[in-house]
């Protein structure tokens, strides 16, 4: 979705949060078992110092919508302060809008990450969306800002400084 510069700064001005589904994104959509049956996922501490930043620089909250009921992914939330953890989302565009109407938001101040058709509604819906480079072909052609990174490598990491240079260069 192209936009010029100015257009982007002046969506970035207005994100108070930004959410990322997890697998894909966060992690590099692998899934890792022992013989004892533990899952394991891999994530990026340069996507954990990302949110961190938006939180400092920003005030952009942040907050993770996933498929998966993992304990694993809750407790990254934990470390990283999320203030946002939905687990088990079957329809992430319904549970958008429960976001939107709870918390008292309007579309264009959410900001998505995602990597597959399960986002497709979402990233249309917010105010400014991205995904991966290893993102699915139909997210590529829809979202405002296509990562040279890939998911589980520092894709939203690289997301969160995109925004926060945006909202610096509307501050000059």
């Amino acid at each position: 979705m192209a936009l010029d510069h100015d257009a982007l700064v002046q969506k970035a001005k207005q994100i108070r949060l930004l959410l990322t589904d997890c697998d894909g994104v966060l992690t590099d959509g692998g899934v890792y078992y022992s013989a004892q049956g533990e899952q394991l996922k891999r994530f990026s501490i340069r996507d954990g110092m990302g949110v961190e930043r938006l939180r400092k620089l920003c005030a952009i909250d942040t907050g993770i919508v996933t498929g998966e009921h993992s304990p694993i992914v809750a407790r990254r939330a934990e470390k990283l302060q999320m203030t946002h953890l939905y687990l088990g989302v079957k329809d992430k565009g319904a549970c958008l809008r429960d976001i939107l109407a709870k918390h008292h938001l309007k579309r264009e101040e959410i900001a998505f990450i995602g990597d597959d058709v399960n986002d497709l509604e979402v990233l249309q819906f917010v105010g400014l969306s991205a995904c991966p480079a290893d993102a699915l072909p139909p997210v590529k052609a829809i979202v405002h800002y296509v990562c040279t990174q890939l998911g589980g490598h520092g894709a939203f990491r690289e997301f969160a400084e995109w925004i926060i240079q945006l909202r610096r260069t509307s501050a000059s």
